[in-house]
């Protein structure tokens, strides 16, 4: 602490030695005296350092060594430091963590298109949980993430001219009918084992006609609650359970959409 006083003292002084001598230069009663203090000043090393440090702020394109030698020097310390030496760890040990969830119990999705509109919007923001598809059976009306089966991906590229990086791309839709149900959509109405389901998440009645078909072992059939604009089962047919990376558990952005209303 005391070293750094010094230090700061001594600038301090220095520079009102300069603007002494600035304002006596104007004066020709003083020039020896100034020509001679000016000579001694140079001579100095506090002088030097601040000369060094005035000239880089004039001409910051002009590398300071000096600054950046003292960041490396306290980057250098920290790192060797205890300190430092928990903080790397505890960094390390969270980004582990954080993985570790992202790839095996929850993760973030974004909603890019309105095909689940009105559950979802465009923006929107979800959570998608991945423990709970190996310890319990899908239901119909829960909306899932997955990855698209292989007749999508021929469809958006054959039919629909996509780039087929695109056509990799997770979906995220509604389950209407799992494995040996008959499923049909008339009238634009759904009917799963000869009932009709109550579906008020939906934007409107279907404008197609879908079925009666039996949904094979193994997979699931899913839709989005836009119907009329939504690539879905009805389109590319069954998706293999196997493909489910998740269940949609809530939104969490925007704040005003907070919440699971319409998910279940």
């Amino acid at each position: 602490m005391g070293r750094h006083c010094v230090f700061f003292t001594c600038l301090a002084v220095s520079s009102l030695l300069i603007g002494v001598s600035a304002f006596q230069s104007s004066s020709p009663l003083h020039i020896k005296s100034h020509s001679i203090s000016t000579a001694k000043l140079h001579s100095s090393p506090i002088y030097r350092r601040h000369a060094l440090r005035l000239r880089a702020a004039e001409d910051p394109l002009e590398p300071n060594t000096e600054k950046d030698d003292n960041i490396l020097k306290q980057l250098e310390r920290w790192f060797k430091s205890e300190e430092g030496r928990e903080d790397v760890k505890t960094y390390f040990v969270s980004l582990a963590i954080a993985l570790l969830l992202r790839f095996t119990i929850i993760e973030p999705r974004f909603i890019p298109s309105l095909s689940m509109y009105p559950t979802f919007e465009v923006g929107d923001q979800l959570a998608v949980e991945k423990v709970t598809k190996r310890l319990k059976p899908f239901y119909r009306q829960e909306v899932v993430v997955f990855n698209p089966p292989q007749t999508f991906r021929e469809i958006l590229v054959d039919q629909y001219g996509q780039d087929a990086s695109r056509a990799r791309e997770a979906l995220i839709k509604r389950i209407v009918a799992i494995e040996g149900d008959e499923v049909e959509v008339k009238r634009g109405k759904l009917y799963v084992n000869g009932d009709k389901q109550d579906e008020p998440y939906t934007a409107e009645d279907a404008a197609y006609e879908f079925g009666p078909v039996t949904v094979p072992p193994g997979t699931v059939l899913v839709l989005g609650d836009n119907r009329n604009h939504s690539l879905d089962g009805h389109i590319w047919g069954f998706l293999p359970t196997q493909n489910v990376i998740g269940r949609a558990v809530f939104v969490y952005w925007p704040p005003w959409r907070l919440g699971n209303e319409g998910m279940y």
